[in-house]
This record gives structure tokens, sequence and C-alpha cells, in this order.
């Protein structure tokens, strides 16, 4: 996240990066995955629709899934413009 300039902190017991102060994207660790959640996810666009609603009542949060090491390779680049945007909507 060095790349992207932004400020790295623990929130909640998870990394969540943050762009000026605001949150961007937290670090979700499970048993068979991980996730990073984009705060204003439903914002971002997503063509190729990686991006899914965390739980019933979420509004604008989504996560881009990892699977494992292949799947992150896999999704970097629509990780990284995801990144971009959720940036871009924070300024």
């Amino acid at each position: 996240m060095r790349c992207f300039k932004l400020e790295e902190n623990l929130k909640w017991g998870m990394l969540c990066y943050a762009y000026e102060g605001k949150n961007v994207v937290i670090v979700q660790g499970f048993k068979s995955y991980l996730a990073v959640l984009f705060f204003k996810g439903l914002l971002i666009k997503d063509p190729k629709k990686l991006l899914v609603k965390t739980g019933e009542n979420t509004r604008v949060g989504r996560q881009l899934i990892f699977d494992d090491l292949k799947d992150v390779k896999k999704k970097n680049s629509a990780f990284k413009a995801y990144i971009k945007q959720a940036i871009e909507l924070e300024k």
C-alpha cells in the first residue's frame, strides 16, 4: 500500500489503510481466504464483478476476496485499479 501513499493503522484488530485520515480499505483474514474491504466499494466501478457484498445488511462496503496466492496474482491489476478509485472517492 506504500505505492499509494496510504496511512497504515490498526483498527478493530486489523490493518486499515487511510487517505488523509479517511478509511479506504481494511484487510480481513479468515480461515479459508483473505479479503480487502473497500469502505465505499459500492461506488467503485467493477466491470469484472469481483467485489462482493459482505452481508445482507451491508449498504456501501464491498470485499475483494483472495482464495490463494494464484488468486492474488490474478486479481492484482483489478485490485490496484480499485485502490486508485477508492482514493479518488476520498479526494
